[in-house]
């Protein structure tokens, strides 16, 4: 693996099972992913895709931290994670923040939305953070600030999603993961958080990384795609290039869904044609 000046996140020969412990580490092991090797660019848009099992959501908490690899190693910002979680575990969490596919069970529905905002911001950088930020907050994820002093419940499936998006935006993050963010919202929803999202990125100057068993959906956002099966990387490249000429039977079989997706959600068989 070659990493380059501007790669904010590599990974080398990354290994990773949650039995692990239990067998022996090596390559003819039943590995939840295995011998894992990609780059991203600061500043970049990545799509990772591939069916449910494939390792998508797993890569995605080794790239937060909140797992470890059991081999190989992730670079963030030119450190081993290993070494931020050992020296700066808190800034390293402030500078990778996860939204996760369920927004309602990834908030407290006891506590009101404007004490779930201050969350991070108490945790990461020590302090409480003022109403006005709040209502900012929210602004900037397309809100109103009256819905701080409600819980959950009382808000649909989408204003959850972006109140999910505020909080991890609320500590000024380097990167945004985005684990099947869509998913659990109804059609006509998912294309406003999609939009929303890529708005974000462009005004905060993010790193985007989209987890997706949809690659309609992450090829309409994304520069570029990382097809996982059963936990290996089996592509990787530029949008265009995967999508126009696959490289595996694999990637054939989800460019040809993502084309039936795409005609049947927005009556355009390409996803690149929506972009």
């Amino acid at each position: 693996m070659t990493t380059t000046m501007t790669d904010l996140i590599a990974l080398d020969g990354l290994f990773f099972d949650y039995h692990a412990g239990a067998r022996r580490r090596d390559v003819n092991s039943d590995w939840t992913l295995r011998d894992i090797a990609i780059t991203m660019p600061a500043g970049s848009t990545v799509g990772i895709v591939g069916e449910s099992g494939s390792g998508k959501s797993t890569l995605v908490r080794l790239l937060c931290g909140l797992l470890a690899p059991s081999k190989g190693e992730i670079i963030f910002d030119g450190r081993a994670v290993k070494d931020w979680m050992a020296r700066d575990s808190r800034e390293f969490h402030r500078r990778n923040q996860i939204v996760f596919q369920s927004p309602a069970s990834s908030l407290d529905p006891r506590l009101r939305i404007k004490t779930s905002l201050s969350e991070p911001m108490k945790a990461l950088e020590g302090r409480k953070p003022e109403p006005a930020e709040l209502r900012n907050w929210l602004k900037d994820v397309g809100l109103r600030g009256e819905l701080l002093s409600r819980y959950p419940h009382q808000l649909s499936g989408g204003q959850l999603q972006r109140i999910a998006v505020a909080r991890a935006l609320s500590v000024r993050p380097d990167v945004l993961y985005a684990d099947e963010p869509t998913s659990a919202l109804d059609v006509s929803v998912q294309a406003q958080v999609l939009n929303l999202l890529m708005g974000l990125k462009n005004r905060h100057g993010l790193t985007l990384v989209l987890v997706s068993h949809d690659l309609a959906v992450v090829a309409r956002v994304c520069e570029q795609i990382v097809v996982l099966k059963d936990g290996q990387v089996v592509e990787a490249g530029e949008t265009v290039e995967v999508m126009t000429n696959p490289k595996t039977a694999y990637t054939r079989t989800l460019v040809e869904a993502s084309r039936a997706t795409s005609l049947a959600k927005t009556g355009v068989a390409d996803p690149l044609r929506i972009r």
